[in-house]
């Protein structure tokens, strides 16, 4: 996710608030809900779940008074159903006075976390690697139209001495990029691979997360 979204689902008087938030350890995440309980102190729940790591593997969800099922489960299958991860969800819900029932709660909780994703900019992350490109002048046109051919992502460049382009790219395109270089140029230019990153693209903007190796 790329940006944060709120949102809001209201159901017989009772007002559900969501909050959404990109998250990269299950400390922030904690963080944040407790941020929201701060926040929403006067509210009778605070109910939240969250995702993370890259695999979606580490989760936690809570009903906070709630009973059991009707809060934290649906938040956290409206995160898995979206396939995001590294994301946390808390849903304040300001009671009406009427009693929802379990399957009240349960649309309401959902239908709100929905609303909060889909008023957030999401992106989705590729496992890419770092490629820095040093070359002559005379074949930087060359190293300039087959970036863009393969419609690869340039980090940063340098065009002084010499023309130094950083790049990223997927992982699995990565020899056969480095192959169209070396052909294009005669093995002229040097190319070195200096990291791994996760990126994506949001509001045309490149979004780089630091990977491991």
């Amino acid at each position: 996710m790329y940006q944060n979204g709120e949102g809001r689902y209201e159901e017989k008087k009772s007002v559900f608030l969501a909050a959404v938030r990109h998250v990269t350890s299950v400390e922030e995440a904690a963080s944040f809900v407790e941020e929201m309980k701060k926040k929403y102190w006067d509210a009778r729940h605070n109910c939240y779940a969250w995702v993370l790591g890259k695999d979606g593997g580490n989760v936690k969800a809570s009903d906070d008074g709630e009973p059991s099922g009707t809060a934290g489960r649906p938040i956290l299958d409206v995160l898995t159903g979206a396939g995001l991860t590294d994301t946390c969800i808390v849903v304040t819900r300001y009671f009406g006075g009427v009693l929802l029932g379990t399957g009240g709660l349960v649309r309401a909780y959902t239908q709100a976390s929905r609303d909060g994703i889909g008023k957030s900019i999401l992106i989705e992350k590729e496992n890419g690697v770092l490629l820095d490109i040093v070359a002559d002048y005379t074949d930087a046109g060359k190293i300039q139209y087959l970036i863009g051919q393969e419609k690869i992502h340039t980090v940063e460049s340098d065009f002084s001495d010499v023309v130094r382009i950083r790049v990223v790219l997927p992982a699995s395109a990565e020899g056969r990029f480095t192959k169209q270089i070396t052909e294009a140029t005669s093995a002229r230019a040097g190319i070195r691979k200096t990291g791994r990153a996760w990126f994506g693209v949001a509001g045309g903007k490149l979004i780089l997360e630091s990977g491991e190796e």
